[in-house]
């Protein structure tokens, strides 16, 4: 028998809290105002990007007039070197690396050793005073020697007398290396800052620039004369073309963004549009309260 306290109970109907859980929300269109923010931003770091590559590509223009314009000095005839009345003119947009020839006599005494890392190896510059007959005196770098080639007696015999120098003229470079001071109390030199060096070694009426003696010939026998001349090293980093590719392909991403973001909201504002009337619709339709 069925007991009438304990009737089955039905089973509920499934009401809507019940039923299956919707998708994600949909992303509602941007606001006004961030979209003009966000425009003016894109504006800026477009045009940023492009002020900077057209940067770049003048200035790959201006190395490479620079290239052409140094490698005509190089290869120029010998000029004289300048003299006192042209010391304050020289400078080295326009004078370094002009071949240039210079007379006078050698005062090897007075020579210094400036540290060098060369094709041949790791050394010293040696840098000898070179008295002209007005009374001015020109560093000339004579070349590059090993630490055992110091000592002058190791080199062979030196140029004496009236002796005619054929090089590259070079602008001084004061202070020192790359993190490393010259000390000139203790003789040690790290680039050819040519007054600190006139000034350790009590030298007057010193040219603003030194030169760097041109190659000589090897020995009857093929010997190399030391000090190794000629090794001096013309080199203009150019990378002014990869740096302006750069620049204009982030210009581009950061337009190629603007444009994706633009047809987004687009195509969100389009979508949105039919429910924004329908729900307007039903609320002018839906029945006024008592």
């Amino acid at each position: 028998m069925t007991d009438p306290q304990h009737t089955p109970s039905a089973s509920p109907t499934p009401g809507p809290a019940s039923a299956a859980p919707s998708g994600p929300a949909r992303r509602r269109a941007r606001s006004f105002t961030f979209l003009v923010t966000l425009s003016l931003l894109a504006a800026l770091l477009a045009g940023g990007f492009a002020a900077l590559g057209t940067w770049q590509v003048y200035r790959r223009a201006w190395k490479l007039d620079l290239i052409e314009r140094v490698d005509q000095r190089v290869h120029a005839p010998a000029v004289a070197a300048p003299g006192k009345d042209r010391w304050p003119d020289v400078n080295k947009a326009d004078d370094e690396y002009r071949h240039v020839e210079v007379r006078g006599q050698f005062k090897h005494d007075s020579e210094s050793f400036v540290q060098a890392v060369t094709e041949v190896g790791s050394g010293f510059w040696v840098m000898t005073p070179l008295l002209r007959d007005d009374g001015t005196t020109v560093l000339i770098n004579r070349g590059f020697v090993s630490p055992e080639r110091r000592d002058r007696t190791t080199r062979g015999a030196e140029p004496s007398g009236d002796v005619a120098v054929t090089g590259l003229l070079r602008i001084t470079e004061p202070k020192g290396g790359f993190l490393r001071d010259n000390d000139p109390a203790n003789d040690r030199w790290f680039s050819r800052d040519v007054q600190a060096i006139a000034a350790a070694r009590g030298l007057a009426n010193v040219a603003p620039y030194f030169i760097d003696a041109a190659a000589t010939p090897p020995g009857p026998n093929g010997e190399r004369s030391w000090p190794v001349a000629g090794l001096t090293v013309i080199h203009f980093p150019n990378s002014h073309l990869v740096y302006a590719l750069t620049w204009y392909g982030l210009m581009l991403m950061v337009i190629f963004a603007a444009w994706y973001v633009a047809r987004d909201e687009r195509r969100l504002r389009q979508q949105q549009e039919p429910l924004t009337l329908r729900a307007n619709g039903e609320r002018e339709d839906a029945p006024l309260s008592d």
